[in-house]
C-alpha cells in the first residue's frame, strides 16, 4: 500500500544517500585530493543558493496565524528566514502542507526582503496527510488547485504545482494526475514531483506538448535509485526536465565528494540540476545549516561556472529571477 516516506535517522548533508556514507579508503581519498575532487573549507562554493524544494508544513508552524509566535510553533517565520539568510539562500520554491505555510512565507514581504530571500510559491496538492495516497483520483484536489491558482499569493501568482508523490507509478495515469499535468502545460506552471522514472514518462505523456515544453522538477532525481544511465536518457528525451538532488542515492561517496558517475552527469547537464533542502519534517529544519554546507562542499569541487549554475542560475532561470546583490 502506498504510504508516506519515513524519516532517516541521520539525513545526510547536501543530498546523497540516507544515513552515513561508507568511508572512502585512504588510497582513494588521497587520489581524489590530488585530483582536486575532495572539498575543503577553502574550496567551498560561496555564492548564492536557490533552495528548490522547501516545505513550511503545519508541524513547523507553516500557518499565518501562528507564524510570528513561538507558542506551539517550533520554527516561526523569523527563525526560518534567519536560517535561510545565514546560509546564503537567496530564493526558495515554497510548497507546504497545507498551502497556508506557503502563503505565510509569501506574505512575509518586508521580512523576506530584509533577509534577501525571494519566495517562489507552488500550490501543493495536500490539505493533510491523507491526501498523499489519494490525490491522483480525488476530484476535490483539482477544485482546490484551481481555487488557489485564482486566489494567488501576496508574493504574486503561484508558479507551479507540487511537491506531490506517486508511490506506485501506475497512479500517474489517474484522472486528476492527467488533468493537472495538462493544466500545468496550458498555464506554463512548473511541476515538482516525487516519482520514479516510469512515472516521469507517464506524467510527461499526459501533457499537450508530450513533455517537450513541460518544466518538471524531478524531486530527488529518483529517490528509488534510478540509474545514472536512466536519468541521462530522460534528460535527453525531455529538454525541460530538471533534477533536484536532495536525498539522491549514490550522489556522494564521502564527505564533500561526488561519486564519479554523478560528477560526470552534472558536468554533462550543468543547466539541468537544482539543490533543495526538503524540510518535510522538523528535523530537517534543525539540520538546515549542515545540509547547505554539504552542498557548498561538493559544489566547490566543480568548475566555478558549473557550481553556480546548479546552486543558483538554473533555479533563477526557471522562474525569471535576477542575480541577487551581494550581501
Amino acid at each position: 500500500m502506498a504510504r508516506p516516506r519515513r524519516a532517516s535517522p541521520v539525513p545526510p548533508p547536501g543530498g546523497g544517500t540516507r544515513g552515513p556514507a561508507a568511508p572512502v579508503p585512504r588510497s582513494r581519498w588521497l587520489g581524489l585530493l590530488l585530483a582536486g575532487v575532495v572539498g575543503s573549507a577553502a574550496a567551498q562554493y560561496r555564492g548564492p543558493l536557490f533552495d528548490a524544494h522547501l516545505h513550511y508544513n503545519v508541524e513547523a508552524c507553516g500557518h499565518a496565524a501562528a507564524a510570528t509566535t513561538t507558542t506551539e510553533c517550533p520554527h516561526p517565520l523569523p527563525d526560518v528566514l534567519e536560517r535561510l539568510q545565514r546560509n546564503g539562500v537567496r530564493a526558495i520554491v515554497a510548497n507546504s502542507r497545507p498551502n497556508d505555510g506557503t502563503r505565510a512565507l509569501a506574505q512575509a514581504g518586508e521580512q523576506a526582503r530584509a533577509a534577501g530571500v525571494a519566495v517562489v510559491p507552488f500550490v501543493r496538492l495536500y490539505r493533510d496527510r491523507a491526501d498523499y495516497n489519494n490525490w491522483f483520483r480525488d476530484p476535490s484536489i483539482l477544485d482546490m488547485v484551481n481555487t488557489e491558482l485564482a486566489r494567488g499569493t501576496p508574493a504574486g501568482p503561484y508558479r507551479g504545482l507540487g511537491e506531490f508523490h506517486l508511490y506506485d507509478s501506475g497512479n500517474a495515469d489517474g484522472p486528476v494526475a492527467r488533468q493537472l499535468m495538462a493544466l500545468a502545460d496550458r498555464k506554463d506552471l512548473a511541476i515538482l514531483a516525487h516519482v520514479d522514472d516510469v512515472a516521469v514518462e507517464k506524467l510527461m505523456g499526459h501533457t499537450p506538448s508530450k513533455g517537450q515544453s513541460t518544466r518538471l522538477i524531478w524531486a530527488h532525481t529518483g529517490i528509488g535509485g534510478s540509474s545514472v544511465a536512466r536519468v541521462d536518457a530522460l534528460f535527453a528525451r525531455f529538454p525541460r526536465l530538471h533534477g533536484e538532488l536532495s536525498y539522491r542515492p549514490g550522489l556522494t561517496c564521502g564527505e564533500g565528494t561526488l561519486c564519479p558517475e554523478w560528477r560526470a552527469l552534472l558536468l554533462k547537464y550543468p543547466d539541468r540540476f537544482l539543490i533543495g533542502s526538503d524540510t518535510w519534517v522538523n528535523q530537517r529544519w534543525l539540520q538546515y545549516d549542515g545540509l547547505m554546507q554539504g552542498y557548498r562542499a561538493w559544489l566547490g569541487t566543480l568548475p566555478p561556472e558549473v557550481a553556480k549554475k546548479i546552486a543558483w542560475d538554473n533555479g533563477a532561470a526557471l522562474f525569471g529571477l535576477t542575480e541577487p546583490s551581494p550581501r
